[in-house]
């Protein structure tokens, strides 16, 4: 079995973004590591480089600056990042994501379990997202809880943006993958970063989705969406998040909730009572 991990990346540092220690945290599992790299305004290049391990491998990319669509110039450089991939398995990892050092051989197991079954198109992980710090987690049901990051690399699939992906079936029906769950956690970092490198990411990334993103203030959300993380975050995180998150972060007992939030409020009454899930997925479990 042949596993390969990929991402694309442009400004890590300027952006904040913990991608060292999300490339770090699964090349003891992966064969090799692409890297769909756009022109950068920082030494993101050099981090990566010095990394040293010969598994990396940087493609030189130029981002579509005119495409405005939702987020489509993600999906187009997540591509040119999987289309390297020679491996039965291609594993996607945004920049803010990181492995478990523990998880990573119960990972590879479910690889091996999945690898002849063609039903298997796709394996999913169980999401811990973080917020605001590292002692936060979300809970709302307008995050997605589960999502697939690996994707068998022998079937025709594309991605509409950087988050999911579409099957193509006889080049004329798309759908989402067909994929079993890993029973692993992601560890997402996305929304722990320092306030400053957040404002550069606000203030940089809207116009990918075709507008701008509000003035970052803060880390703001409903208090009842969050609850205290009691684990253990990946060893490789621990200088980051001691030198480059944001830190003391409390939920706000008097914070004013916009309507999106009260609909999510309701959302969870609902799960609660009917133990269901009712957040987005991007995926159809084989059972």
């Amino acid at each position: 079995m042949k596993i390969s991990g990929f991402t694309f990346l442009r400004n890590g540092v300027l952006l904040g973004y913990p991608f060292e220690e999300s490339i770090r945290s699964v090349l003891p599992l992966v064969d090799e590591f692409i890297v769909a790299l756009g022109s950068c305004e920082d030494d993101t290049r050099e981090r990566i480089e010095r990394i040293g391990d010969a598994k990396i491998r940087i493609i030189d990319t130029q981002w579509n600056e005119v495409m405005q669509d939702r987020g489509f110039v993600y999906g187009q450089q997540k591509m040119i990042a999987q289309y390297q991939c020679s491996g039965d398995w291609a594993f996607y990892l945004e920049a803010d994501e990181v492995m478990h050092e523990r998880d990573l051989p119960a990972l590879r197991a479910v690889m091996e379990k999945h690898l002849h079954d063609p039903r298997i198109e796709a394996l999913v992980f169980d999401y811990n997202h973080f917020f605001g710090g590292a002692e936060w987690r979300s809970i709302c049901p307008g995050w997605y809880r589960r999502a697939p990051r690996i994707i068998r690399n022998t079937i025709r699939s594309y991605a509409p943006d950087g988050l999911f992906w579409v099957v193509m079936d006889k080049n004329k029906h798309g759908r989402y993958p067909r994929a079993a769950l890993t029973g692993v956690p992601m560890y997402h970092y996305g929304y722990v970063r320092n306030l400053a490198a957040m404002q550069a990411k606000q203030a940089r990334v809207g116009k990918y989705w075709g507008h701008e993103h509000p003035l970052f203030h803060g880390y703001q959300m409903d208090p009842q969406g969050l609850v205290r993380f009691s684990g253990e975050h990946p060893a490789v995180m621990a200088d980051w998040l001691a030198h480059e998150a944001e830190q003391g972060f409390q939920p706000d007992p008097n914070y004013k909730l916009s309507r999106k939030e009260i609909r999510y409020r309701w959302k969870a009454r609902i799960e609660r009572w009917f133990g269901v899930d009712l957040t987005q997925k991007h995926f159809t479990l084989v059972r």
